[in-house]
């Protein structure tokens, strides 16, 4: 059961359903309860041929020869590619260009793309990709991070050799206030923190469809239909006129689907066959076919006065970012700046990098680099408020940040920035009931079913977590969305048509679209265009971005419709534009008089607007002491959990995770509540289970049996109580909501695990030989 509540809110009174505030049922939920819902790995052409992967067996290799032959003469065998057939540039990449579609002369990591091959049947394909014999000479690795920057570690890119970078991708310093500060009391830790795999229920897949133009039109499950278009065309050598990218049916993302995998192999198959390409991922192969969160390794020290007001803050942050960059750059940007948590801090001393190694590459995932660091700096509040005796919730109230404080960077703080506020709330929570020895379900015990216990050995413990998120792009990136917006009357009603290449990724921005032009427009039916490259960039669905950026975008293009509406209807009417209104289907005075219909206005005539939508800017930091305003906004969010824990097996049972998270303003609050539910499971999974086990630059877990994420058994009641402090700065005052739950999540069942056992535990996930000790 989850229990939620709302304050802090003003709601638009409103007379059509399902505009801003109102939580109307998504068109595509029932579809998707249902199974009928079409996924990209649905995607189907009669005469369509289907393309496989072949990928490298070791983490770092010279490729010495490639031969094909022996695949080609598979019978249904229509092409076998390798990086001699791209046509255009073998680079590619979000932030920089060192990623090649396919291999050419080095593998870099396990996985990693050499050839391809297109047959008519799937199974085809795959025998004939087992046929291509590739001779490797095994090189040097670089697994551990560590030892990255080492004066004698191999080189992940030899190419850096010449330019000084070795394996750096990012280094970020962050210096503020005394650069010697001292303390009365100081506390230390290192953590760490293990790759969690974003574990989406989709796998990649998507269909390339050859045009006659010489391009081709691929459907595919993305976050960020026109960075992957630019990037597919400039390994295809085609203009973007040509490389025409359509959203298919999104089964999960998380960050995931930033960076290309099958995007470009398909492409090149339609554009070689002259055959539509489908490419479907199997499980296994999605975990070398994506990028993962960083691990990390931390070291952070606080000082305080005796009352556990903080002083000073130090913390050593270090990625791993794998094989290629992909998104490490701005991970490092996030780890820097936000590293620190929401707290007052007047002198602080951050060093945050991300390094490339020999493993699978890492990236985007949500949370996005603020994650890793709030395990460190959560667990080092609770030992600070042990080490002076203060309330382990009071220790965070009475240094968390407030409105018109500065965080770390120098940016001020200027929206609700209600930290203890929400801490507080989640400590005066109903707590659950104590487990009664009389009374013993095994299935609410850790172990559940398996019948392990029946109470003996276990231990009931409670931990606290406030974190905050940076919303949007940041340091100086431009980050804008493009709406288009067309009014016009159908049927004899007005029906608005709205179009965005903003990726639907299962968080429910179409609806959001939809209740954003009703509420402009006050009409009822509203038309979600295809998501496409035929309208211009939307930006990506991450950063808890899109309600925010897009929903900035398609308020501003409704306004614009509407003035043009109200403009022909001044003519008309001999008024002035100022002092007519456009409510549904209607043209009404100030007073609500209906003075004419909107079909008289516009008769067979559409209005339509196209609006490229900007937030205010955001600044580069400064390279030497890491100040500036990096950041548009800042969401916040506390956890409490409480678990029982096994102390002689190490088992752990989540028994509530409770939370409270200000979101500015609700524009559909079930789906506010969908998304932190959600969060909040994958924060509590990387605390407990999820990690990608990699030895030597090997991956051991490719799958959901040895890659163990939450089920429904495994999520505890929730209550959730959701404030709305609105941002002046943004459109409908919204702040975003889809990150913080991660982040507070994880280290609130961490904290509830070291105090139901007495341990340090700084490592997640924690696993029962950390518990136990075996």
């Amino acid at each position: 059961m989850t229990s939620t509540q709302r304050t802090s809110a003003t709601t638009t009174a409103t007379t059509t359903a399902g505009r801003i505030g109102d939580s109307p049922l998504r068109p595509d939920g029932a579809l998707k309860v249902t199974g009928e819902f079409a996924y990209a790995s649905d995607l189907w052409h009669d005469d369509m041929v289907w393309g496989v992967t072949l990928r490298s067996p070791h983490p770092h290799a010279r490729i010495v020869s490639i031969d094909i032959g022996e695949a080609l003469a598979v019978p249904g065998v229509s092409a076998v590619l390798t990086a001699a057939d791209i046509p255009g540039s073998n680079a590619v990449g979000l932030e920089h260009l060192d990623t090649p579609a396919l291999a050419t002369g080095v593998v870099r990591y396990e996985g990693e793309p050499v050839a391809l091959v297109a047959a008519d049947h799937p199974e085809t394909a795959r025998r004939a990709a087992k046929r291509i014999v590739v001779e490797y000479a095994v090189l040097p690795a670089v697994t551990d991070p560590r030892h990255a920057l080492d004066a004698d570690a191999p080189l992940v890119h030899e190419s850096r050799r010449h330019d000084g970078g070795g394996n750096l991708v990012r280094k970020m310093q962050v210096r503020r206030g005394d650069p010697a500060p001292t303390a009365p009391v100081v506390v230390a830790l290192d953590f760490e923190v293990g790759m969690q795999d974003q574990a989406f229920l989709g796998p990649e897949s998507g269909l390339a469809v050859p045009a006659e133009d010489g391009g081709v039109d691929l459907y595919v499950a993305t976050q960020w239909l026109h960075v992957d278009q630019h990037q597919v065309c400039r390994v295809l050598g085609l203009p973007p006129e040509q490389v025409r990218l359509h959203l298919a049916g999104v089964g999960g993302a998380f960050g995931g689907r930033e960076d290309l995998s099958m995007h470009v192999h398909a492409c090149l198959l339609a554009l070689h066959t002259g055959k539509p390409v489908k490419m479907s991922y199997s499980r296994e192969e999605s975990f070398f076919g994506h990028v993962h969160r960083h691990p990390a390794f931390m070291r952070y020290e606080f000082g305080a006065e005796r009352d556990g007001t903080l002083v000073y803050a130090k913390a050593d942050i270090l990625f791993d970012g794998g094989a290629y960059a992909s998104s490490t750059g701005a991970v490092v940007g996030n780890g820097g700046t936000l590293g620190l948590g929401p707290y007052r801090i007047p002198h602080v001393h951050v060093d945050c990098a991300g390094v490339y190694t020999n493993n699978p590459p890492c990236g985007a995932m949500r949370g996005f680099g603020c994650v890793q660091a709030a395990f460190a700096h959560e667990a080092l509040m609770d030992s600070l408020a042990d080490a002076v005796g203060v309330d382990r919730v009071e220790i965070r109230a009475r240094n968390g940040m407030r409105e018109g404080d500065r965080n770390i960077t120098g940016q001020l703080i200027d929206s609700a920035a209600p930290v203890a506020e929400l801490v507080r709330i989640v400590r005066d929570m109903p707590l659950p009931a104590e487990r009664s020895p009389d009374e013993v379900d095994i299935r609410e015990l850790p172990g559940g079913v398996s019948n392990t216990t029946h109470g003996e050995g276990v231990v009931r413990g409670i931990g606290y977590a406030v974190t905050y998120k940076n919303v949007g792009f940041s340091e100086g990136f431009d980050d804008h969305s493009t709406a288009r917006v067309r009014l016009e009357i159908t049927g004899g009603e007005p029906v608005a048509t709205v179009h965005t290449a903003a990726a639907e990724v299962g968080q429910g921005l179409i609806t959001v679209e939809q209740q954003i032009c009703r509420t402009e427009l006050g009409v009822e039916r509203v038309v979600v265009h295809p998501k496409d490259t035929a309208v211009g960039s939307a930006g990506s669905t991450s950063a808890s971005r899109q309600t925010y950026v897009t929903g900035g975008a398609v308020k501003a293009a409704c306004e614009a419709v509407r003035a043009a509406v109200l403009t022909r209807a001044a003519a008309l009417l001999e008024r002035s534009r100022e002092s007519l209104g456009l409510d549904g289907d209607k043209i009404v005075d100030t007073s609500g008089e209906v003075l004419a219909g909107l079909a008289d206005v516009l008769g067979e005539d559409a209005v339509e607007e196209t609006v490229e939508w900007r937030h205010r800017p955001t600044r580069a930091i400064d390279p030497e002491t890491g100040q500036g305003d990096a950041h548009v906004q800042y969401a916040f969010s506390a956890h409490r959990a409480v678990v029982d824990v096994d102390v002689e097996l190490g088992l752990v049972k989540v028994v509530a995770l409770d939370t409270a998270q200000d979101v500015g303003r609700a524009i559909n609050p079930d789906a506010v509540i969908g998304q932190i539910q959600g969060g909040s499971a994958q924060g509590m999974g990387l605390a407990l289970m999820e990690e990608v086990v990699v030895t030597g630059g090997k991956v051991l877990n490719p799958s959901f049996t040895d890659y163990l994420i939450p089920t429904i058994l495994d999520m505890p009641p929730m209550r959730i109580k959701v404030l709305e402090y609105a941002d002046p700065h943004a459109p409908y005052g919204v702040r975003g909501v889809g990150e913080p739950p991660t982040i507070s999540s994880g280290p609130a069942v961490a904290a509830a695990v070291r105090a139901a056992t007495g341990k340090a535990l700084l490592r997640v996930p924690v696993r029962p030989e950390h518990i136990t000790g075996a």
